[in-house]
């Protein structure tokens, strides 16, 4: 594996204003199955709902969209099922111009997610892996692998996988960003492999628990040795990077559906580094694009486009650095 520079990883701030040709998401491709509630559903509860939505979704389709309409160059590498699901599944991912090239057919069903959706907007998830469990490392082409590439990849694959798929970007010469979600011990030999981590505050935690380390950020960013990113929900997000941090504040909305939202931040935060955005700029960004995710309904069909997000920036200060 290519060593690192002395001095260890690169500052956030150089990072980001590197440009990135493509940005290779390695990742899941489900069919969502939605239900509108007025509450979510105890254990052995029965909640009724007037209808259902299907909408296309999985993590790594949702950041590889949320990138695209941010106005990235984005390539998906992942697996789907022989099935009617498949075609709807990639419906918003073809019509956006995302790359397919390295979609693979599989015997296992396309993914399927199953997901309630309360009058607050908030959610209860339940997936069926089904043909991401066979994704694999040599799934991602060689023409995708190198120094002006950027892997994103999120944890509803197989880590080992996804881990040989960082092994190879970084062997490339290209960078790493992991989004910990769902939530899931990593491995500590990942590690070395990342760029970028971005948790939200629970994967914080069960990370921290899993490192034996304390959650606070800047602690977890010096045990993981790589920049990091923390969604705070309605209290916005914090970045620890090059021995500095940052914090921005929420967009104000009226949250609908906030299913996408962790995803919409990832990938608008992507393609900020694609465009060579400084740090503080990308991070106000792609908390713009993770509010506007809440305030409709679905995953996919709420991800926001490059003028919607430009249209709301205004409306969110700008990231600022935090003292200490």
């Amino acid at each position: 594996m290519r060593s690192r520079p002395a001095g260890g990883r690169r500052s956030g701030d150089r990072a980001a204003r590197r440009r990135i040709v493509v940005i290779v998401v390695f990742g899941s491709l489900n069919l969502d199955l939605s239900v509108a509630v007025e509450h979510l559903p105890a254990p052995g509860e029965t909640v009724r709902g007037p209808g259902y939505g299907v909408h296309p979704g999985g993590k790594g389709a949702n950041q590889a969209l949320a990138a695209r309409r941010a106005g990235a160059a984005v390539a998906l590498v992942a697996r789907c099922g022989r099935d009617a699901f498949a075609g709807l599944a990639l419906a918003e991912l073809r019509g956006a111009g995302v790359g397919l090239s390295a979609l693979a057919e599989d015997a296992a069903p396309t993914g399927c997610a199953l997901i309630a959706v309360d009058r607050r907007g908030e959610n209860q998830i339940v997936v069926a892996s089904g043909a991401n469990e066979a994704l694999r490392a040599g799934d991602l082409p060689e023409a995708l692998l190198g120094p002006d590439r950027l892997l994103l990849l999120q944890m509803e694959v197989p880590p080992a996988e996804s881990r040989r798929a960082a092994e190879r970007m970084r062997e490339a010469g290209g960078r790493v960003l992991l989004n910990l979600a769902p939530a899931a011990p990593l491995p500590a030999e990942t590690l070395p492999l990342l760029d970028w981590l971005v948790v939200n505050e629970g994967e914080a935690r069960t990370l921290a628990g899993h490192l034996g380390c304390r959650d606070e950020p800047a602690a977890l960013a010096a045990r993981c040795g790589c920049s990091l990113l923390v969604t705070l929900g309605a209290d916005g997000a914090l970045a620890v990077a090059g021995g500095r941090r940052w914090r921005v504040g929420a967009l104000a909305v009226e949250a609908r559906d906030t299913t996408a939202a962790g995803d919409a931040f990832v990938g608008v935060f992507a393609a900020a580094l694609d465009a060579g955005r400084p740090l503080p700029e990308a991070l106000r960004r792609a908390s713009v694009a993770g509010g506007l995710a809440c305030t409709r309904p679905g995953a996919q069909p709420s991800l926001p486009t490059a003028a919607e997000i430009e249209a709301a920036l205004p409306r969110l200060a700008p990231a600022e650095p935090m003292e200490g």
